[in-house]
């Protein structure tokens, strides 16, 4: 924390700074307004850039492995499962069924069951429990 509001306070030290020289270089006639506005304005982004850069989360390097012994003791079968990663990609049931080349009813079942055996209202929520299982990958 205390290093985030130094460097902080440091950037905008430098920011006052960089306004204070510009104005003096604009007002002694050295440098057209052009040129201050270019230089302030590749400041704020390099500035937005390292901010950036700060705070993206980082991407971790190992993805977690899908555990297919989860998967058995859940009861799920072969197609419930390959249903439940395609909600998980957010598809909607028409969809899923056009690409399983099934009917919407057949997806509605196999969603539902899925819902069941996850003990899930929702497929948000059965996503959420799918993940912490780890039978689906994160």
């Amino acid at each position: 924390m205390k290093r985030t509001v130094l460097i902080f306070s440091a950037l905008i030290v430098a920011l006052l700074s960089l306004f204070q020289l510009s104005k003096y270089s604009y007002l002694s006639g050295s440098t057209s307004l052009e040129i201050i506005v270019a230089i302030v304005a590749v400041v704020f982004f390099a500035i937005g850039i390292f901010i950036n850069k700060r705070n993206s989360p980082q991407k971790n390097s190992t993805p977690k492995v899908v555990n297919p012994n989860k998967v058995a003791l859940l009861g799920l079968s072969k197609r419930e499962y390959e249903v439940l990663l395609e909600v998980s990609k957010g598809l909607s049931n028409k969809e899923i069924a056009d690409k399983l080349f099934v009917s919407e009813s057949t997806i509605k079942t196999h969603v539902s069951n899925v819902l069941l055996k996850l003990d899930a209202r929702r497929r948000t929520q059965a996503i959420q429990k799918a993940k912490e299982l780890q039978i689906i990958p994160v």
